[in-house]
């Protein structure tokens, strides 16, 4: 460990894997820790399913109803959404138009604009040109746009337009849902891309712990563990690793919930999601209902882990996704866990040290990849250019292997 690199990555999130990835693929010389046996920190799925009920306090473990244990792979975050179901929607005349317009629009191409102002027009106007109702409105900035509140209506139309037409793309080029959700579970993702890593050069080490990162003169250095200095120009970690650097954010509540049965009303579907819009709930923001399945290699045959999760606005933070349990009933088995949400003091361009975000209720990726590109863009000076990094792999492998 006694050698130099040009970043030491701390955690084995999936933020901290993306980006250990891609610092490998554009030529950085990479050392990955983690002071877990296992990847995927917050991210991880757990399994066998005793795991998880030691992981909660509940020392009986699962009954037998549950089946085998190690069927189960249970995300502790949960970051997925389907669309299944929703497509009626688009039968409604002025919602397709508002569709097309927004297919067409191109702030470059002023005869797409049909008088919107991308820079200057706020939201709610647009959807009042097309006298969107209010269930469409909230299904458009929640469910497509993935705006966790409703600020942005009162904000320049362009972003809103923008995530719209990635969803519409996303659902063109997979059909009945525009996300993609990894068999086995959630934790799958942070070790595809520590083997992306090591494809690259990337080194690994697990159980590692981590005594002191090295600062000098304000800037990062390297990573002191076990008597050893592994030295480096600049250092990714998650909040954890730097609590002295990092300041609460708010805190999140997350419902794990065992089913033996698809939530109602949704066609029996295997998986899906819902979100319930803040402002039909009267709170500041939405409440997420991710469902996964037997189908998805998670959980024992004919079984279903719906989780549950928002924003803590109040003291009692379980009596806030209440409205959402009710769907779910009956629940087999609920594990309720409330985490702080943390985000860094700075923007580490001066100490080198760059700390991801916590992961936030939403059920979906956006804002953890808006965190990754950021933390990109400090550490080169540049944004994320996501061609350049496949040529650079082709480069290595060869047209043929892409």
């Amino acid at each position: 460990m006694d050698e130099a690199y040009d970043v030491i990555v701390l955690g084995t999130g999936l933020s901290e894997c993306i980006l250990s990835g891609i610092m490998s693929v554009n030529g950085k010389k990479v050392l990955h820790m983690d002071r877990n046996p296992y990847y995927g920190g917050e991210s991880s799925s757990i399994t066998p399913l005793e795991e998880l009920y030691k992981r909660f306090g509940l020392p009986e473990g699962p009954p037998e109803s549950m089946g085998r244990g190690r069927d189960w792979n249970v995300d502790l975050i949960p970051k997925f959404l389907m669309a299944n179901g929703l497509m009626g929607m688009f039968e409604k005349r002025r919602f397709r138009k508002f569709l097309v317009f927004v297919a067409n629009f191109d702030e470059n191409e002023p005869q797409t604009l049909e008088g919107v102002d991308p820079h200057g027009t706020p939201m709610r106007d647009v959807y009042e040109r097309f006298d969107l109702g209010q269930d469409v409105i909230d299904f458009t900035g929640h469910a497509l746009a993935l705006h966790r509140t409703d600020d942005y209506l009162d904000q320049p139309c362009l972003e809103t337009i923008n995530r719209i037409k990635l969803y519409s793309e996303s659902l063109a080029r997979y059909g009945k849902s525009p996300y993609l959700y990894p068999l086995y579970g959630l934790g799958e993702l942070p070790q595809g891309f520590a083997r992306l890593s090591a494809i690259y050069g990337g080194t690994y080490m697990l159980n590692k712990p981590v005594d002191e990162i090295v600062v000098e003169n304000g800037r990062v250095v390297g990573v002191r563990s076990e008597g050893e200095v592994a030295r480096c120009k600049q250092l990714i970690c998650d909040p954890s690793y730097v609590p002295e650097r990092v300041r609460r954010a708010g805190r999140v509540v997350r419902v794990i919930c065992i089913l033996s049965h698809p939530i109602r009303g949704t066609s029996e579907a295997g998986s899906c999601q819902i979100i319930l819009p803040q402002n039909q709930l009267g709170r500041k923001s939405d409440v997420y209902v991710c469902l996964v399945s037997w189908a998805h290699n998670v959980a024992a045959p004919g079984k279903f882990v719906a989780i549950v999760s928002t924003t803590v606005e109040t003291s009692d933070p379980e009596l806030e996704v209440e409205p959402a349990l009710q769907l779910l009933e009956p629940i087999s088995q609920k594990f309720v866990a409330i985490s702080d949400l943390y985000e860094p003091m700075d923007d580490g361009t001066e100490s080198q040290i760059f700390c991801s975000r916590s992961y936030d209720a939403t059920t979906h990726f956006e804002t953890t990849c808006d965190d990754i590109k950021d933390i990109y863009q400090r550490m080169v000076g540049a944004p994320f250019n996501f061609e350049s990094m496949k040529r650079r792999q082709s480069h290595i492998f060869g047209e043929d292997e892409q």
